[in-house]
């Protein structure tokens, strides 16, 4: 299974205890922040208009998501967020991509360098392993939804590629026409909807201990309250995974 929607998986699966924590929300109040910098209106703009959609999804108040519009359309002061990449690599030569959002670049440099250096992974330098993903819009249906109703009203709607062999079908298709996707494939049909990096090329892994050591340079990565996404290149086979995560 690649990286990309084994990982997708595992992160669904972990957040509802991130909410617990309140972590998530700091997350999103970011990313909501960064994307009303483009304006404060969801409805001009399709980026805020995302963020705020995740943000309810996960339950974040109302109260929490407008002061995050205000803090970054600059009208209630702070220090101004900024949006970095980081590139790497992890275990086993698996290419790793860290998206974040902060108000102190020395600090997040700085914990990402950590994380990678402690679970067997190098910081890289800007534009090693980018090269090896493309953005794409990335839909994941409910469990619940009927896999081949989703799939086919995908594909009607002009979706890049569908991807419906684990539990949930997975729908790619090009950023510019999530929007539309999401409306065919129904709002009551998709659990979560985002524009991510994935990987054109992946890494088979079988070693069990590297497995399990990328699954924690991952884990420590996502962490990281500056952080926003991670995404990777691995690709492991489902029983190992399992027994990797044992």
């Amino acid at each position: 299974m690649s990286g990309h929607s084994k990982w997708a998986s595992i992160k669904h699966k972990k957040g509802a205890t991130d909410a617990k924590r309140g972590k998530i929300f700091t997350k999103l109040g970011n990313e909501i922040a960064l994307s009303a910098r483009d304006g404060a209106d969801p409805e001009m703009n399709f980026r805020l208009r995302l963020a705020i959609t995740k943000a309810k999804q996960a339950n974040m108040p109302a109260a929490n998501i407008d002061r995050s519009i205000v803090r970054g359309a600059g009208t209630a002061g702070g220090a101004a967020l900024e949006e970095l990449t980081y590139e790497g690599y992890g275990p086993a030569g698996v290419a790793v991509m860290v998206q974040a959002l902060t108000d102190n670049r020395n600090r997040t440099a700085s914990d990402v360098k950590v994380s990678f250096s402690k679970h067997g992974g190098t910081l890289g330098a800007q534009g090693s392993v980018a090269y090896m993903f493309e953005p794409k819009g990335v839909l994941y249906c409910k469990t619940t939804a009927d896999k081949d109703e989703v799939s086919l009203a995908a594909i009607e709607a002009g979706a890049a590629d569908i991807d419906d062999s684990g539990e949930q079908v997975i729908i790619y298709t090009k950023p510019s026409e999530l929007e539309a996707i999401k409306a065919a494939v129904g709002e009551d049909n998709v659990e979560a909807a985002d524009v991510e990096q994935i990987p054109s090329q992946t890494v088979h892994v079988e070693d069990e201990q590297k497995v399990r050591t990328i699954m924690r340079l991952m884990e420590a990565l996502e962490d990281l309250d500056d952080v926003a996404s991670v995404t990777a290149n691995f690709d492991i086979a489902e029983d190992i995974m399992e027994r990797a995560g044992s």
